[in-house]
């Protein structure tokens, strides 16, 4: 090391002899306070030292301990973005000509941000241009800035110096629609300046959370909305007005307190809250506060310390920044109603809708109860009403997430969605859910779903084109939700059987006569009585209607697919079988995977949802397969239980509800049979079987329902003479038995002959 110079050496000595100055520091604590100072001008040299350490340890501590602070706070609140947030990075313009320069970053799903935008204005005819060719080129459109213009052409883009620019993706388009932006000569197809989208760019999203807790003063609304960093939209707020001191509040804990921050109402004020009637209004977070820093809005009375109602602020959003995108389009009274209204099911399901703009609004209103959803949509067939290759958006209640719901669906098959085809969402087979909901409700019975969708959206093969110009066949259904929270199967009176037609475009289609508000329910009818099937090895396997509400779900109390089994023609019985017993099973459920909707192999498990085919390889292990499935050399299972398809179908409408008992009920349908032998599964009871399984299919859920398992010998729980007449099946007919005994001989034969010959 260098030895010090002199000019260093003269600075050391001059700090050296220099007094040593106390720390100046301000605290919150007032350690200038006058009488402070009076005490530390009073201290010898000695103690002003020790009183240095001591305020300097202070200081440190209480440094440390901002710190601690600032870490548990933006623990406990996700800690958001990194700030200046603008969204997702695009990236930075290449130029070309004319000075082009800026940052790209992409909002939200249809909005780009510019930050430091350069041009200097002399393109005789540039625009700001996207498109989705590999490179960009005539084939591209326009996105207008300034958005709002006179005239019926865009201006053509003015100089910009370093500024920041939103810009709007026109008609219904999406980033994931474009490839690139660019800064476009329309006259001389030249390109001054380019950024291209990065591939999969997932860019930040509005965030819907469940309604206002409903503890007070008549709060409630529907879903509410975190549109932006800043912005919550309330749809449909009921509010009394009767709080002495309340406001719009939020802040950070476990449940709304007293350490919160007032939020100004959609006007902008912090006056006290006034009573709202169902009214949709956006709010804005006051300063650089955003919803990263909160973890609750609550509706607070100051003066009493009151909670009204809250929402709890999940700590994972990833919302566009507030960057003045969020126009507040807040009403001050209730949105006019949509004045067209078709009743679809009489007495149970009603639609409203109208055009705005690019969008089509719906509203639907369904006597349903909360296990069950509200479908609509376009018919797959004009002049029909054809479920294949329908479009519709299926509506319910979330009683888990407490939130209204309102999802894109594609039917390509009449039969549940496995991930690939059948009543799917239409999330679940690659596409995407276009529809956004804007409101819901529930009382006196009824559940009312607002939602809206693009009138022409960019998927081809998931979602038809909403004409408005014509008049267009539509479909409409109530239905059971099955543990996916997914549409399950509905029954023949529970689906439009006419054609309607509805003009979307058109005004005044008022037809319905009276609200479902002021409809009374009905009472269901009642369930027959558990079927039992017990005292027989031999089973046939088939396939039948789920016999309304007396039947599958009123039996087993899950969502039924419309079809379930019927062991030796009896609906789901209760199967008793005994340890170490072997029970042939004759499997007539369908034998083709290319027809979903008729493929049912029958397997047993101990799984009470059954549907093994289609779950995940994690979902496959938790469920035990004791018979019907084995594995290729691969390790994948594969069902081994799969004959021709027969199926017991009503000969004309569904009869269940007049039906007193099953045997009545069995007179209105009748047996059809493909060609073709049905499979035998042949099943040795374990002995270490537990006491309850279930047979299922293996490509759909509930179908099945519980197979008994008794030692051998024990005695059955329940009175076989008091019963047998009624719901219990202890044998079968001579005649069923000796068909399956001949059938079970030559098979085995068989099998003899050829180990024989191989012999």
């Amino acid at each position: 090391m260098l030895p010090p110079t002199q000019q260093q050496q003269q600075q050391q000595q001059q700090n050296q002899e220099q007094p040593s100055l106390p720390l100046q520091f301000v605290s919150p604590f007032k350690l200038s306070s006058p009488s402070f100072t009076n005490v530390r001008e009073k201290r010898q040299p000695n103690q002003q030292q020790k009183h240095q350490q001591y305020r300097q340890h202070h200081v440190g501590l209480f440094i440390v301990l901002l710190f601690v602070l600032a870490l548990v706070i933006g623990q406990a609140n996700g800690g958001g973005p990194p700030e200046p947030y603008y969204g997702r990075l695009i990236g930075q313009f290449v130029e070309f000509a004319h000075g082009i320069k800026g940052t790209v970053y992409a909002v939200d799903e249809s909005t780009i941000f510019i930050k430091g935008f350069a041009y200097d204005g002399t393109g005789p005819d540039a625009f700001f241009w996207v498109g989705k060719t590999a490179r960009p080129s005539p084939e591209g459109y326009i996105i207008p800035y300034p958005e709002e213009y006179v005239g019926i052409d865009p201006p053509i883009l003015q100089a910009h110096n370093n500024s920041d620019i939103i810009l709007r993706l026109p008609m219904g388009k999406r980033i994931r629609d474009i490839r690139w932006l660019s800064v476009w000569c329309r006259r001389f197809t030249v390109d001054f300046g380019e950024v291209f989208i990065p591939p999969g760019l997932d860019v930040p999203k509005p965030r819907v959370l469940p309604e206002f807790k409903r503890l007070a003063h008549g709060l409630r609304s529907s879903n509410i909305s975190v549109l932006d960093a800043k912005t919550f939209y309330i749809p449909n707020l009921h509010y009394d007005g009767a709080g002495p001191d309340a406001y719009f509040w939020v802040g950070n804990g476990s449940e709304p307190n007293v350490l919160g921050v007032k939020v100004p109402n959609e006007l902008g004020s912090l006056e006290p809250l006034r009573g709202y009637q169902g009214e949709d209004i956006e709010i804005q977070l006051p300063g650089n506060l955003t919803v990263y820093d909160i973890q609750w809005l609550a509706v607070w009375c100051v003066e009493y310390r009151h909670n009204f109602g809250h929402v709890i602020i999940p700590n994972d959003l990833d919302v566009p920044p507030a960057l003045g995108q969020t126009k507040i389009t807040t009403t001050t009274t209730p949105r006019p109603k949509a004045n067209n209204c078709r009743e679809l099911l009489s007495g149970r399901l009603q639609v409203k809708w109208e055009i705005q703009g690019e969008f089509l609004f719906v509203e639907l209103f369904g006597r349903i109860k909360e296990d069950q959803y509200m479908a609509f949509g376009l018919s797959g067939a004009q002049g029909r009403p054809e479920m294949i290759g329908a479009d519709v958006v299926v509506a319910f209640y979330d009683t888990t997430k407490r939130v209204f719901m309102a999802e894109d669906y594609y039917i390509s098959h009449l039969a549940q969605c496995d991930g690939k085809q059948g009543v799917c969402p239409d999330e679940r087979i690659g596409g995407k859910n276009d529809i956004i909901v804007l409101s819901g409700d529930r009382k006196n019975g009824v559940t009312h779903i607002k939602y809206k969708r693009l009138l022409q959206t960019n998927e081809p093969i998931n979602d038809l084109a909403i004409p408005n110009n014509r008049d267009v066949s539509v479909i409409a259904a109530i239905g059971p939700l099955n543990a996916r929270k997914e549409a399950n199967a509905h029954s023949h009176s529970d689906v439009n059987a006419d054609d309607i037609r509805i003009e979307f475009n058109s005004k005044n289609d008022h037809s319905c006569t009276s609200s479902l508000y002021d409809i009374k329910d009905k009472d269901d009818p009642e369930p027959w009585p558990t079927r039992i099937l017990a005292g027989t090895t031999s089973i046939s396997a088939r396939i039948g209607p789920t016999g309304g509400k007396r039947g599958y779900t009123a039996l087993t109390g899950h969502p039924s697919w419309g079809i379930a089994w019927y062991l030796n023609d009896l609906l789901i019985p209760e199967l008793y079988v005994e340890r170490g017993e072997t029970y042939i099973f004759s499997v007539e459920g369908g034998n083709n995977p290319a027809q979903p909707a008729r493929y049912h192999p029958f397997y047993i498990t101990d799984s009470p949802e059954g549907g093994f085919g289609q779950k995940s390889a994690e979902a496959q292990r938790q469920q035990t397969v004791y018979a019907g499935v084995d594995y290729d050399s691969n390790g994948y299972p594969f069902p081994t239980a799969a004959g021709r398809y027969c199926e017991w179908v009503h000969k004309g409408v569904d009869k269940s509800a007049v039906s007193e008992t099953f045997e009545d009920y069995m007179k209105t349908v009748e047996l059809e049979c493909e060609g073709g032998e049905p499979a035998i599964l042949n099943w040795t009871v374990p002995d270490d079987a537990p006491n309850l399984l279930f047979y299922q299919c293996y490509t759909h859920n509930n179908l099945g329902w519980k197979i008994h398992i008794v030692d051998r010998g024990q005695p059955y729980p329940f009175n076989s003479t008091s019963t047998a007449s009624t719901h219990l099946q202890i044998a079968q007919s001579p005649i069923h038995f000796i068909f399956l005994s001949t059938l079970f001989t030559l098979i085995m034969l068989k099998t003899i002959i050829i180990n024989y010959k191989i012999a």
